[in-house]
């Protein structure tokens, strides 16, 4: 089958996924390759199933006609439409990086559970990819280019034409007459990803032909050692006693110190990933071991990125969703516990009727604090009180979570602490009815 004749059936392996995904989404720039996508959707999906997704990132000044151009094609086909217009967040990694990352932000947004966001990338720009990422110093991760297929917030991307060339995809696009954007910025070299297109890939090819199967292998061979490096950390996770808790996942320093510095920086690189976070840069990754890992175990020392906080306590190292600690938690509010109740800093209570334990049902109604400082309680079946600081570390609460714990009030009466105890006199005995407290945090 020749190239060209293979690209009607590109979509023909994800004919299941497609059948059985309750969403159907593709990015469309407006580009040959977006187009030629979008079109070939069309033909084996019921058009009113798909929605094309515009990221207008405001960067040329013919962004808004491009968007009106796609509007027209998406309407003609009689596909669902939806434009969004971006403001660029700028950081060293340039205004490439800052895009994509917006247009991913969108894609992420709007896909639903286990919905489907397809991509028009080919194999020139999976060439490109790997060369830049060379470039820029990539491990094996970095060197397998980008996957077919991958998780994406909700749902997961597929680029169904990842295995077709450029030549091949503008033959099929001309063949069909149809009509594209071209987007004058890829021919501004100051662009990396333009320069290696349009400076580099051209000499390469002069005294490497064959060079798009030459990278595709490589690339191939990274994605095995990737995997065999993530199968590595898997075990090792498991090994450290990798736990899902309250405040994020957490495991053993003092198994993670005892492997090689080769391994322990395996294990960082991959637990992000597999909780579906961004994987951590080399960078960080030492920057955790020298600051975090070898700190001493008196230290509260914290790495902060991307929204992912690696910390200590009791011996174990924590990967947490990072949270802003400046949230406003000063005020109080009330609380009925029939219904669930989404706090400040987005944690959630639940309360369950359950005989015998729990608050007593008669504190139905109860105020919500935060610790403020002095705060005194006795937990149900303890001696004597304590004052809730000695309290909080005897429970083993970690520090991150002592100032966000919901305190439970009845009349200016402390009765109970979060889903930790309750208080002496407040807790349901064997024949009454109670209110069983549950406070997730929304940190994993």
């Amino acid at each position: 089958m020749s190239e060209l004749s293979a690209l009607n059936s590109a979509l023909i392996p994800w004919k299941q996924a497609i059948s059985a995904a309750p969403q159907i989404m593709l990015g469309l720039s407006g580009g040959m390759d977006s187009i030629l996508l979008l079109k070939l959707l069309s033909e084996q999906v019921d058009t009113k199933l798909i929605q094309a997704v515009h990221v207008n990132h405001g960067l040329s000044d013919n962004a808004n006609q491009w968007q009106r151009f796609v509007e027209d094609y998406c309407r003609q086909l009689g596909v669902d439409f939806y434009a969004e217009k971006v403001q660029l967040v700028v950081s060293g990694e340039g205004i490439e990086a800052a895009a994509r990352d917006a247009r991913y932000a969108v894609f992420e947004r709007r896909l639903k559970k286990d919905g489907l966001l397809f991509l028009a990338h080919h194999a020139d720009d999976q060439v490109e990819t790997v060369v830049y990422r060379l470039l820029r110093g990539s491990g094996s991760k970095g060197l397998a280019g980008m996957p077919e297929s991958r998780p994406l917030g909700m749902g997961r991307l597929i680029r169904p034409l990842l295995a077709y060339s450029k030549k091949a995809i503008c033959r099929e696009a001309n063949i069909r007459g149809l009509k594209w954007i071209e987007d004058e910025s890829n021919l501004d070299d100051q662009f990396d990803r333009n320069y290696i297109r349009n400076q580099i890939i051209p000499v390469i090819a002069k005294r490497w032909p064959e060079y798009p199967q030459a990278i595709m292998h490589s690339a191939g061979l990274n994605d095995q050692a990737d995997q065999l490096s993530k199968d590595l950390a898997l075990e090792d996770l498991a090994r450290l006693g990798l736990l899902e808790e309250r405040a994020g996942w957490s495991i053993s320093m003092d198994g993670l110190s005892s492997l090689s510095v080769l391994r322990q920086k395996n294990v960082l690189r991959y637990w992000s990933e597999i909780k579906n976070l961004p994987a951590p840069s080399g960078k960080i990754i030492n920057e955790i071991l020298s600051s975090v890992v070898a700190a001493r175990q008196d230290a509260s020392p914290e790495v902060i990125w991307r929204r992912q906080c690696w910390t200590r306590f009791q011996h174990r190292l924590y990967l947490l969703r990072w949270q802003n600690k400046n949230i406003q938690q000063d005020q109080s509010m009330h609380w009925d516990m029939q219904h669930p109740l989404v706090l400040a800093d987005k944690s959630r209570l639940d309360a369950q009727r359950a005989k015998g334990n729990g608050l007593v049902a008669a504190a139905e109604s109860i105020e919500i604090r935060y610790r403020q400082g002095g705060e005194r309680c006795k937990p149900q079946g303890r001696g004597r009180s304590s004052s809730l600081k000695k309290l909080l570390l005897e429970y083993q609460l970690p520090p991150w979570l002592r100032d966000r714990v919901p305190l439970f009030y009845v009349q200016d009466q402390l009765v109970a602490v979060g889903d930790l105890w309750v208080c002496e006199g407040w807790a349901a005995k064997p024949e009454e009815s109670g209110m069983e407290i549950h406070w997730q945090v929304d940190s994993v």
